[in-house]
């Protein structure tokens, strides 16, 4: 039992090591000067903003990867979870429902443990640099609404999963894994009816230029939709965005207020052809495919540690039920989860700049998008000299100068 405290210590330790050894290098990544393809588009004091924008979230994400460090430490040493376990079996009967109680305080510790960060992150950084348009009630009901999404959709998915693996033992991570694709699928086709309109509102685009130079481009390049709406993003952030929702008929184009009001329809309609690239291209199913099989991949070992004594009494657990199993099961995931990570990552990297290509092609107008990027990035005081070993680590998109560098290439 000691070399496995001690390797999921090392598994949670070096992970977080591994991290701020790339936040580091990031940090030094920003003494380069402006990229050439930004010259014209940012100025010195611009660009030490972006710069120090970019210091105080890696400063803050320090600090909170530290301190979750200390609670796993905390939990490990001090039987945390013993007593949270102890916690759910005094509140409920029943191995689902004492189960769900459980993962329903673990919840509300890392929900608490968490809030401070995204306080100081939200009304602290975001309102120094200009961002934040949260207000506190905002941000209160934006956390109630997801405790009530983590109830009304988390609740049943962790029930069917423990009483799969309850009742079917050996092969209950197989019908675990079918249930959890099933009800990811559902997912995205109830998102934007009846859950992305808790938090935005969505207002169809008006029509005129912009909306007809969307259909236009849709119509000529074969892809249907059900509708273009404005999203009020502007309530909680300055900062601009667009993409799709749904599957099949439900595919909607999902435009942030702040993105039409500092773009040209050139540029918005570049940045939808982006966008339009990931469906055409099979991007999204193939996304979705990697999620399935990382998923499959989880449940698979999963199975191989709930009725490992040694994993609970590594957190000095007393009472081995499927629940705790499945949060202990985290820590000691945690190397395969980072791998299986770093590889979405880069095929999504990858994906970006295919995107990107079909962009330019289509429209026929590569410097549309390019303009667009160069917007995104200086609006947001985008990080625009990443070190590639925090890229490899954490981006799922390339840096911005790469793709530019890229659209320049198919311009030519």
């Amino acid at each position: 039992m000691t070399f496995l405290i001690i390797l999921i210590l090392f598994f949670i330790i070096g992970t977080w090591g591994l991290e701020t050894w790339a936040s580091k290098l990031n940090l030094q990544s920003l003494e380069q000067p402006i990229p050439a393809a930004f010259e014209h588009a940012v100025n010195t004091q611009k660009y030490e903003k972006s710069q120090a924008y970019t210091r105080r979230n890696e400063k803050l994400s320090f600090i909170s990867g530290f301190v979750n460090v200390v609670a796993v430490v905390l939990c490990m040493m001090l039987g945390i979870f013993n007593i949270f376990n102890e916690w759910a079996t005094a509140l409920a009967t029943g191995q689902i429902v004492q189960g769900l109680a459980f993962l329903g305080i673990v919840s509300v510790a890392s929900m608490f443990l968490s809030l401070p960060f995204s306080i100081y992150k939200t009304f602290v950084i975001e309102e120094e640099y200009g961002f934040n348009r949260t207000t506190p009630k905002l941000f209160i009901a934006d956390r109630f609404k997801g405790i009530l999404l983590a109830v009304v959709l988390g609740a049943p998915l962790a029930a069917g999963i423990i009483w799969f693996f309850q009742t079917f033992s050996t092969f209950g991570w197989l019908i675990a894994w079918g249930f959890s694709t099933a009800f990811m699928f559902a997912v995205q086709y109830v998102a934007p009816i009846w859950i992305m309109p808790l938090f935005n509102k969505f207002t169809p685009l008006e029509d005129g230029d912009l909306r007809q130079a969307i259909e236009d481009f849709a119509q000529k390049n074969g892809f249907n939709i059900s509708g273009i709406y404005i999203i009020d993003g502007s309530k909680r952030s300055n900062k601009a965005n667009a993409f799709f929702t749904g599957f099949g008929k439900q595919k909607r184009i999902a435009l942030f207020d702040t993105l039409v009001k500092s773009m040209s329809t050139e540029e918005i309609v570049g940045v939808l052809a982006h966008e339009i690239g990931h469906c055409k291209l099979n991007h999204i199913k193939r996304m979705f495919l990697t999620s399935i099989v990382t998923t499959g991949i989880t449940f698979f070992c999963l199975s191989l540690v709930l009725g490992y004594e040694p994993l609970y009494a590594a957190f000095h657990v007393e009472h081995m039920t499927i629940a705790v199993g499945m949060v202990l099961f985290n820590f000691l995931y945690t190397p395969l989860s980072l791998l299986m990570t770093i590889f979405a990552s880069h095929q999504s990297r990858k994906y970006e700049f295919e995107a990107d290509a079909f962009a330019a092609r289509t429209t026929g107008n590569p410097s549309a998008l390019s303009g667009a990027l160069i917007k995104l990035s200086v609006n947001s005081l985008s990080n625009l000299t990443p070190h590639p070993a925090y890229v490899f680590l954490h981006y799922s998109h390339p840096p911005v100068v790469a793709r530019l560098d890229a659209l320049e290439k198919v311009a030519t």
